[in-house]
């Protein structure tokens, strides 16, 4: 998920921009923070199977305070991982400041160079060849005039292909630095979140130990104690993010079993799923299309603008009034790009692999044929991401191709494949996602059985 450090920056044809790597300082602080990363990683998995062994296990005091230890030992060791990366990410934002500086000088130099040039070659243009000719003493003059001019012509062509040439790699290096600055404020974000997760483990822990007396009779009675009852479930809210808040709890659950038979994917995973993003999603509030206190939009605007608005004009809403996610903010600037949609909470050009957008030249267009909701949902109109039938369906599927298979270990990946995409899975940093989905989908799935559904 994190890109490794740049040995040096090729700016044109013309120039390569030095990169200053070579340090041997530079050097050992990328090796140390490498290997203390890779050292970290291993023992994140080390602990990973530890709690999956005691999942396994038969439900007892002893199995759960063990996960519950496993799983807060995981997080701070989450936590520590997270830390080196966002240090490598500082050095590697430090690195394209720095080239951003050489490429705006180099960028004056060129300008001011191609200004010359200009100047000159107005100059000459000002008089006609037999002027010139004429007012030369010799030949010899008169084809060394011809000369310069040409070289001048040729000067100015070659300058204005370097011109173009610092100008597009400063665009790339502008994208490639807010990339890297919204991957260090999306970890900063996790971190906090992990904080949190720790604090009510360790709660967790003392509250489980302080009852029971470390005694395995007690434990069983406090978990009696603590199960919801069908009544209770009857009358409980699903909260939905992006989906008109909470739904009835029953009504959550047949619309994940609906989703279920369709797609093979565990209703309690959906359910889980849904529940995580809803709780992630909630920290970043909602923004309308036109939110904006920076100059940039709130969606990515070639990625998921023109596909927001697409939705909207098939859908007939109003895309200006329709809440979608915020953009991420760090230490009160603005990185990254908001826009996620209802409850499955996919940002538009996601969504439009399921909901059939897609492109037809400068245009994007809705194609009943590739609207793989539809097919499954049947009815006369297209995919809806704000609808939670719909919703479900959809995050159904990309769990599906996600590879869940109703495993531990399967649907665990599939979860980190829809939080970090397929390369962001296997880091170790993003563990406590797939945990945390886990842990949700265990209570959910007691909680389906105790409903009767």
């Amino acid at each position: 998920m994190i890109n490794r450090f740049m040995a040096g920056i090729l700016v044109s044809t013309f120039f390569v921009f030095p990169f200053s790597v070579s340090s041997e300082t530079d050097a050992e602080r990328r090796a140390r923070l490498e290997t203390e990363l890779q050292n970290v990683e291993r023992q994140i998995l080390t602990q990973q199977r530890l709690v999956e062994d005691k999942q396994q296990e038969r439900q007892s005091l002893e199995r759960d305070i063990a996960i519950i230890e496993g799983e807060i030992k995981k997080a701070q060791l989450g936590i520590q991982a997270r830390a080196v990366a966002i240090e490598q990410l500082s050095d590697q934002i430090g690195e394209k400041a720095v080239v951003l500086d050489i490429l705006a000088e180099r960028l004056a130099k060129q300008q001011a160079s191609l200004a010359d040039l200009v100047r000159k070659s107005a100059l000459l243009e000002e008089y006609s060849l037999v002027e010139v000719m004429l007012s030369k003493q010799s030949f010899s003059e008169f084809f060394t005039d011809v000369a310069t001019y040409q070289s001048i012509k040729e000067s100015l062509n070659e300058s204005l292909a370097v011109l173009h040439s610092i100008r597009r790699d400063t665009v790339e290096q502008k994208n490639d630095l807010e990339n890297k600055q919204q991957t260090e404020a999306e970890m900063k974000r996790v971190q906090e979140l992990q904080k949190q997760d720790i604090e009510e483990k360790e709660e967790q822990k003392s509250r489980i130990l302080t009852v029971t007396k470390g005694e395995e009779a007690e434990y069983q009675a406090l978990l009696d104690s603590q199960r919801k009852t069908a009544a209770q479930l009857r009358n409980a809210l699903f909260q939905l993010l992006g989906g008109g808040g909470g739904i009835p709890f029953p009504e959550a659950v047949r619309l994940a079993q609906y989703a279920s038979r369709v797609t093979g994917v565990d209703a309690a995973l959906i359910l889980a799923i849904l529940e995580q993003e809803t709780n992630i999603g909630s920290n970043l509030g909602s923004c309308l299309f036109t939110d904006s206190h920076s100059d940039k939009p709130v969606m990515h605007p070639t990625r998921d603008e023109p596909v927001f608005l697409a939705i909207a004009d098939i859908l007939g809403f109003d895309p200006y009034t329709r809440t979608v996610s915020c953009p991420l903010y760090q230490n009160g600037s603005r990185v990254g790009w908001g826009g996620a949609m209802g409850p499955s909470q996919f940002i538009p050009s996601t969504w439009a692999i399921y909901g059939g957008i897609i492109r037809a030249g400068d245009t994007w267009i809705y194609d009943k044929g590739s609207d793989a909701i539809r097919r499954i949902n049947g009815g006369t109109g297209p995919a809806n991401p704000f609808n939670n039938q719909d919703a479900f369906i959809a995050t159904a599927l990309l769990m599906r191709d996600n590879g869940a298979d109703g495993s531990y270990s399967g649907d665990r990946l599939a979860a980190l494949r829809y939080y970090a995409g397929w390369g962001g899975a296997s880091n170790p940093a993003n563990a406590f996602y797939g945990d945390q989905v886990m842990n949700r989908k265990s209570r959910l799935a007691q909680e389906i059985q105790i409903l009767g559904q």
